[in-house]
């Protein structure tokens, strides 16, 4: 069950997609960009025929068999893994989505449709495919990177905790050994 959850929803980011990047190409490609929010956002036509965010431009079968390597990878993670985390499990359906997403562009035009454009801030053009994948890597980052935390924590209080006891027996120790019972005394109950 888990894993049709799990690929339906896989499917579903894909087909919207490859729907936006269709809509791109349909109805934005012929007037190349439309302000939706004046100084906020645009809508920009862009093949990118680089990486993510337009690096490594021109690179097509370098980029293809690393994208294909990534999915390859993160797939057989999520296959193996898949009842660590449920959270874990999202952010790598989310890059796997898109890492596919643009896979399929890059397979079948030798480009990457790239679209939204941030205004108020010197970025790259992007798609819905980057969004997935870069929300899912930095989900992912956060959280193992809680998890790192966490464990150090606990070890450090594991740590704390059995020099104590120790500590304290060391000094139970230490007390009997100065002041030993001495027989026959019942502690001045005479």
């Amino acid at each position: 069950m888990f894993y049709a959850v799990s690929l339906l929803v896989c499917l579903a980011l894909i087909g919207i997609d490859q729907i936006i990047k269709h809509l791109v190409i349909e109805y934005l490609k012929p007037v190349t960009f439309v302000d939706v929010i004046p100084h906020v956002l645009r809508f920009r036509y862009i093949e990118n025929r680089g990486a993510i965010f337009g690096s490594f431009s021109n690179q097509t079968v370098i980029l293809t068999v690393f994208s294909v390597i990534l999915l390859v990878a993160s797939v057989l993670y999520f296959v193996r893994n898949r009842n660590k985390s449920k959270f874990v499990n999202v952010c790598l359906v989310m890059m796997i989505s898109g890492g596919i997403g643009n896979l399929i562009d890059r397979i079948h035009q030798q480009y990457v449709v790239d679209f939204i454009e941030l205004l108020f801030v010197h970025f790259a053009v992007f798609n819905f495919a980057d969004c997935l994948i870069t929300v899912g890597a930095f989900a992912l980052f956060f959280y193992l990177l809680r998890d790192v935390i966490l464990d150090y924590k606990k070890q450090k209080a594991k740590i704390t905790s059995d020099k104590s006891a120790s500590d304290n027996t060391k000094l139970a120790e230490e007390t009997e050994e100065a002041d030993p019972p001495a027989e026959g005394d019942n502690h001045g109950n005479d």
